[in-house]
């Protein structure tokens, strides 16, 4: 695996391959890997011909400082990881390298309703920091495809209007959340979890799993959620949202009959400080 520091230097060589012939994957990262970015670069490999990974945890996109400078660094395991499974190359920029004039005064995307509901709603500015870290990514490497996972769900629909946006002829590759064997789905910030709150967080699943049961009975969602949020409750998770949407456009979608739109059932709460999301098809 070659590693890049240097954005110059990583384009000149994927320019090369390119010109050879080889497809491009990229799977873009904040780190902290785990078995559901290990899928990414294998669903990469699998379908490219060499595959680019990217380390860099993005401090535009946070809007708490503190979840920023918590947020779990594990550098070399991480290398080791990435080596173990065949990726290819590793870009590994400073910020400086991403923001050379400073992350003051950055370029606004117009995203739309996006947001402004669930994740947009809660954590304002996220998107935009999501979308000027992208942006860079994206123009940076240049890959024919790019791979991201289902469990965040709304950033990959911000990020393929930021490919609309961009026009860009990248493909985003949407792949299924990768769960731990008790439904948890895999997430760096686990890592902040303690043994205790660790067993509480499957909860979340718990609560997905018995939305989408419960959805497909034709039970009324209000009834729905209520017993959700109380099981969250009783968990001992503070909770930004329950809610169900229309799968294809995030828009919400609170009737349970009569409709044959796909839905999507999303969940984000607090344990202690850790903030957890998950989604599930219903």
């Amino acid at each position: 695996m070659i590693i890049f520091k240097y954005a110059e230097a990583l384009a000149r060589y994927i320019q090369q391959q390119k010109h050879a012939g080889k497809q491009i994957g990229f799977v873009p990262t904040m780190g902290a890997l785990h078995n559901g970015h290990i899928a990414l670069i294998d669903r990469s490999k699998k379908d490219t011909d060499l595959t680019v990974c990217s380390i860099f945890v993005n401090p535009t996109q946070f809007n708490n400082p503190v979840d920023y400078q918590k947020y779990p660094n594990t550098i070399e395991q991480d290398i080791m990881k990435l080596e173990a499974a065949g990726c290819d190359m590793l870009f590994l920029p400073s910020i400086a390298e991403m923001y050379p004039n400073g992350t003051n005064n950055l370029e606004q995307y117009d995203l739309g309703y996006l947001e402004t509901l669930l994740e947009g709603k809660y954590r304002p500015g996220h998107f935009q920091g999501v979308c000027q870290v992208m942006n860079r990514l994206l123009t940076m490497v240049q890959a024919h495809k790019l791979f991201m996972g289902q469990k965040d769900y709304q950033q990959c629909m911000v990020v393929s209007r930021l490919l609309q946006l961009m026009q860009s002829t990248t493909e985003l590759v949407t792949c299924p959340t990768l769960r731990e064997a008790d439904g948890l789905a895999m997430s760096s910030r686990n890592l902040r979890l303690s043994p205790e709150e660790r067993q509480k967080a499957t909860t979340i699943f718990k609560c997905l799993a018995l939305i989408k049961e419960a959805y497909n009975q034709h039970i009324a969602w209000p009834v729905i959620k209520e017993k959700a949020v109380q099981l969250l409750a009783a968990a001992g998770f503070r909770i930004d949202y329950v809610e169900l949407a229309d799968a294809n456009t995030l828009e919400p979608a609170d009737t349970t009959t009569g409709n044959k739109v796909p839905r999507v059932a999303l969940i984000a709460a607090f344990l202690n400080d850790v903030r957890l999301i998950d989604n599930m098809l219903v």
